[in-house]
């Protein structure tokens, strides 16, 4: 495959016409923006997801005890909403700086800010170091047994955008990274990790592995003459079997966290309309059909939305 010389001017990525980033944003910083895909906030939803289900099923347990801390939970939550976006951005940033070479031999990576031209080296080390100085200040911010929960992802955070070159499922290790947050809401709320704090986080990971694969069905056959390891290309024609087995054994575990922890109805009701969710994904998935999988894949935030709020009603009304 061969490409033409990036260009310091060359376009956006013609899915990220219209939104916010193109419409409001300065000239000069919507390159640095698009690094952090803040024009594609479907990241960030998906990574904070996790941690409003982790405080929401850690409410839960402590409405049984009788000591539900509402505020501190509202003000947890805002808080893990901003370091979601900064932790997600500069996550990004992190992938594209090691990855930026074979972004360019991709089709639908070779318009990002680094390949393109559009941001230097340098400059996109800077923006790393700024989004990290924003992420540090939202920990700081954070219990002290929090801090050490949090701490202990970082090793996850730098390893990931490396693991397509070494193993067939570089998306579990996104989704051990994308899940760490169904740890933290017990952490900063009952500073410890009970048992439901584990099988929530491992539901999560399996979930990430599923809608990631279908994701990367998007880049299938640029991932195989480039030379990096994926899912989409293990699974292949197998693909709907593997969600299955995934998104099962994902509803299973969320089920037991939520057992263990002394969830109501509310709470089953969203964990039933969420699998009904995974079902229709796996029913719809054509692996061959591009427009179709981002679909399917950005249709999680959704899913994950509902589980919440059947939690969140759980927990009020326990």
């Amino acid at each position: 495959m061969t490409t033409a010389a990036p260009s310091p001017v060359a376009p956006a990525p013609a899915d990220s016409a219209g939104n916010w980033v193109d419409r409001y944003a300065p000239a000069a910083l919507r390159p640095f923006l698009r690094l952090a895909r803040a024009d594609r906030p479907i990241g960030s939803w998906l990574l904070l997801i996790p941690c409003w289900w982790s405080l929401a099923l850690a409410l839960r347990m402590q409405a049984a005890n009788g000591t539900p801390a509402f505020g501190h939970a509202a003000a947890w939550a805002a808080l893990f909403a901003i370091g979601a976006v900064a932790m997600r951005g500069a996550g990004c940033t992190w992938n594209d700086i090691l990855d930026r070479d074979i972004d360019g031999r991709v089709e639908r990576t070779r318009s990002r800010p680094l390949p393109s031209g559009q941001v230097t080296l340098t400059g996109a080390l800077v923006f790393l170091a700024l989004q990290g100085l924003a992420g540090l200040v939202v920990l700081l911010c954070l219990p002290g047994f929090a801090i050490w929960v949090a701490l202990s992802s970082l090793g996850l955070v730098a390893i990931y955008p490396l693991m397509k070159r070494v193993i067939w499922i570089p998306q579990l290790v996104l989704g051990l990274t994308f899940s760490w947050g169904a740890l933290m809401g017990f952490a900063v709320l009952v500073e410890a990790l009970p048992a439901p704090a584990f099988l929530l986080y491992a539901g999560s990971v399996l979930w990430v592995v599923g809608y990631d694969t279908i994701y990367a069905h998007q880049d299938r056959e640029d991932d195989a003459i480039v030379g990096v390891k994926s899912s989409a290309l293990l699974f292949a024609g197998d693909t709907r079997k593997w969600l299955v087995g995934l998104y099962g054994a994902a509803v299973v575990l969320i089920g037991l966290a939520l057992g263990m922890a002394g969830a109501g109805p509310w709470a089953w009701g969203g964990l039933g309309i969420f699998t009904v969710q995974l079902a229709i994904q796996i029913g719809r998935l054509d692996i061959d059909d591009r427009a179709l999988c981002l679909r399917l894949f950005r249709s999680n935030r959704d899913a994950g939305l509902v589980l919440l709020a059947g939690l969140l009603a759980d927990a009020l009304l326990a």
